[in-house]
């Protein structure tokens, strides 16, 4: 059998990372991803020593219907900001990657400018099937890349349903990107998703869309008005851009700033931040005791009669649950 690759060394994981030196951080944020005991423990490590680097970044969580442009906003956006003397880090969440590949894999071709510049990191998802796991190992990797250096995170939502909100609690602010056009059904955007915008912003406001750009983002307007936003001290502004020219790009930076700075003012972004550290260590939690349970032969072997109960109306869900957790030796769970 071939010999295992040995471990790097933590002090020169370390060093790297905080020289910002790419290849480590693409090593880094590999070991993090990873599942196996060693490798995790010194993930772990690694985190640990990394924490006092650990700047108070811009996180910036993005998402929109599909054909919206995300991949063309965040390429323009990435360059308006690379050229203001940013570091910018590009990461994904996307829990559907393993059953249908994603997207994200093409985006780094897709952000063509932004891919070829030195002062830009992108990076996307692992290939996990759930979204707490790849949710978590992205916050992960969001702190290993403002270790070293890069100032905003943007972070691009690639997979449907809850990936919004969990981008929506993983960063300070989250940009909701909409097209020309909204009609009744306002582009099959829930009601939820809107109200987890921080800044809502129509994109292909340009040539003939202009007009509908700004007609949408009247209606758009209107919608917040009566849903209202998440957060006392801010009310959702909705401006029209273009990803394809870069026009409104800079007005749409100037609210993700002006949006910091009333979070800060407020007192909300500390408290954000402290809140998101706890949520994150209960996500990694949940997540591994799943693992164990479903690694380990003894419990694994009765997991299959435990779930096929339940399946047929034989076993509440509640004493399912209870059975399982007995397994683990808690039986007043």
């Amino acid at each position: 059998m071939p010999h295992a690759a040995p471990l790097p060394a933590l002090d020169a994981l370390v060093d790297g990372v905080r020289n910002g030196h790419r290849a480590t951080l693409a090593r880094a944020i590999t070991l993090v991803e990873s599942r196996k005991p060693a490798h995790r423990a010194l993930a772990g490590d690694l985190l640990q020593a990394l924490l006092p680097s650990q700047a108070a970044g811009i996180r910036v969580g993005i998402t929109g219907v599909p054909g919206v442009g995300k991949s063309t906003t965040i390429d323009s956006l990435g360059g308006h900001l690379i050229a203001q003397g940013h570091r910018v880090a590009v990461l994904a969440v996307d829990p559907s990657s393993s059953r249908t590949g994603g997207s994200i894999l093409g985006d780094k071709t897709r952000m063509g400018r932004l891919a070829l510049e030195e002062r830009a990191f992108i990076r996307p998802s692992p290939a996990a099937g759930t979204l707490g796991g790849v949710a978590a190992r992205t916050r992960e990797t969001m702190l290993l890349c403002e270790a070293a250096g890069y100032d905003v995170v943007l972070v691009e939502t690639v997979g449907v349903g809850q990936s919004e909100t969990a981008v929506a609690d993983m960063t300070d602010t989250f940009l909701v990107l909409m097209l020309p056009g909204a009609g009744d059904e306002l582009q099959g955007i829930k009601k939820g998703i809107i109200e987890l915008a921080d800044i809502v912003a129509v994109n292909k406001a340009d040539g003939a869309n202009l007009t509908r750009a700004k007609v949408a983002a009247s209606e758009y307007r209107a919608a917040l008005h009566v849903l209202g936003g998440r957060e006392p001290f801010w009310s959702t502004p909705v401006l029209t851009y273009s990803g394809l020219t870069g026009e409104g790009i800079a007005a749409v930076w100037d609210e993700v700033l002006r949006h910091r700075a009333a979070s800060e003012a407020a007192g909300a972004l500390a408290a954000r931040r402290r809140a998101q550290q706890v949520r994150w260590m209960w996500t990694l939690f949940d997540e591994r005791v799943r693992e164990k349970l479903r690694a380990a032969p003894s419990l694994r072997a009765q997991l299959p009669a435990i779930e096929h109960a339940v399946a047929a109306g034989e076993l509440s869900p509640t004493l399912g649950a209870s059975k399982i957790a007995a397994l683990f030796g808690w039986p007043d769970f």
